[in-house]
C-alpha cells in the first residue's frame, strides 16, 4: 500500500466543504490499507491525531466562513513552503480543495513542479475549468450546449438579450457562493457587487427554468445521472450543506433518451476542457426540456452523500472503491 497525504481545508468559501470531505477521505483510504497523513493548507506540517479529529469533525454548516476569517486564514498559508516540505515525502497526494485555490491550478501548479503526483487534473486544465467564462467558451467550441452569458462589465443590450430572469455569478468560486439570481433590472448593481466580493471577474447568465441534473466522470466513463430538487429555485450553498434541505435523486428518474444525452454531455465537456481522471458535471434543462451544461467541477465534493460519490453509486462503485480508483489512477503517474 502508499503512503498517502490527503490535502485539505483552504482559505476559501468552501473550506468547510472541503475539511467534511477530506473526513471521509481518509478513513476510506485508511479502510484500504493506505498510511494517509491529512494536512490543512493553513498548517506548516501534518495534522497530529487529535487536531485531525477536531478539524476534520466539524459539520460544514449553513453558510461558508466570512470575509474575515477568510482573510486570517489566507495570511497563515504558506503553500510552497508546505509543498516543498512533508508532502514530498509521500508517494501522491489526495486532493480534497475547493474553490478557486484548490481547483484553480495554484496547488496543481506547485505540486508538478515538485514532481509530485496528485488527484485530479493538471494545473492548465484545473485553471481553464474553474474560470467560467473560458471553459463555457471551450464548451461552446466543443460543440456542448451552455446557457448564453456575457462577462461583465457588458453593454445593456447584450444584458437585455440574455432575458429574466438572469444568473449573476462569480466567474471562479463554487458552490453557488456569491451567486443571486436576478428578476428586477435594479438589483444588477447589487447582485454584482455580491459576486465581486468574492472574484474580480463576474458573469451574467440567461436563467434556465428547467430542472437540475448532474452527472460524473470517472477514468473516461460517465457515472450515473441524479436530479437535484431545491427547496427553492437555485440549489444554493445552504441548500447544498443542510440536511433535508434538497432532495438528490440517484438514479435521476428520467427516460432513457435523456440519461444517454446527459452521460454523453459529460464526457464530452470532462473531455473538451482536456481533465483528467474524474469530473462532475451540472446540467440545468430549458424551457423546451433541452440539457445544458452549467459548469465542470474538477475537485467535486467528497462525502458518500456527495454528488460525485452518489454518481458513482448508480455505477456499482461504492464511496471506499471510488476514493482508491481516484487514487491509483494518480499512483501510475
Amino acid at each position: 500500500m502508499a503512503r498517502i497525504a490527503v490535502l485539505t481545508g483552504g482559505s476559501t468559501p468552501e473550506r468547510t466543504v472541503a475539511l467534511a470531505g477530506a473526513a471521509k477521505v481518509a478513513a476510506a483510504l485508511r479502510g484500504g490499507g493506505h498510511e494517509v497523513t491529512v494536512f490543512d493548507t493553513i498548517e506548516p506540517g501534518p495534522l497530529d491525531p487529535a487536531l485531525e479529529r477536531q478539524r476534520l469533525g466539524r459539520a460544514v454548516g449553513a453558510r461558508p466562513p466570512s470575509l474575515a476569517e477568510l482573510r486570517d486564514l489566507e495570511a497563515r498559508e504558506d503553500l510552497p513552503a508546505l509543498v516543498a516540505g512533508d508532502l514530498g515525502r509521500h508517494d501522491a497526494v489526495f486532493l480534497v480543495l475547493h474553490g478557486r485555490q484548490g481547483e484553480g491550478g495554484e496547488v496543481q501548479e506547485l505540486l508538478e513542479a515538485a514532481g509530485i503526483a496528485f488527484t485530479g487534473s493538471d494545473a492548465r486544465s484545473s485553471r481553464l475549468a474553474m474560470d467560467k467564462d473560458r471553459s463555457k467558451r471551450r464548451l461552446r467550441e466543443a460543440g456542448v450546449p451552455t446557457p448564453d452569458w456575457v462577462c461583465w462589465p457588458a453593454d445593456q443590450p447584450e444584458i437585455s438579450g440574455l432575458g429574466l430572469p438572469l444568473i449573476v455569478k462569480p466567474s471562479r468560486v463554487g458552490s453557488t457562493v456569491g451567486l443571486s439570481l436576478m428578476s428586477d433590472p435594479n438589483e444588477l448593481d447589487a447582485a454584482v457587487g455580491k459576486a465581486l466580493t468574492f472574484d474580480d471577474q463576474v458573469i451574467l447568465e440567461r436563467f434556465l427554468p428547467g430542472r437540475e441534473y448532474t452527472a460524473g466522470v470517472l477514468g473516461g466513463q460517465a457515472l450515473g445521472v441524479g436530479e437535484i430538487i431545491p427547496p427553492d429555485v437555485i440549489f444554493d450553498f445552504h441548500s447544498k450543506y443542510t440536511p433535508g434541505r434538497a432532495q438528490e435523486v440517484f438514479p435521476a428518474e428520467i427516460d432513457e433518451g435523456l440519461e444517454n444525452r446527459f452521460l454523453e454531455l459529460a464526457l464530452a465537456a470532462h473531455e473538451a476542457l482536456a481533465l483528467r481522471d474524474f469530473s462532475r458535471v451540472d446540467f440545468r434543462l430549458d424551457a423546451a426540456g433541452s440539457p445544458y451544461c452549467l459548469e465542470v467541477n474538477t475537485l467535486p465534493g467528497m462525502t458518500p452523500t456527495s454528488l460525485l460519490p452518489q454518481s458513482a453509486a448508480v455505477a456499482g462503485i461504492s464511496f471506499e472503491e471510488l476514493c482508491g480508483r481516484m487514487i491509483g489512477l494518480a499512483l501510475k503517474r
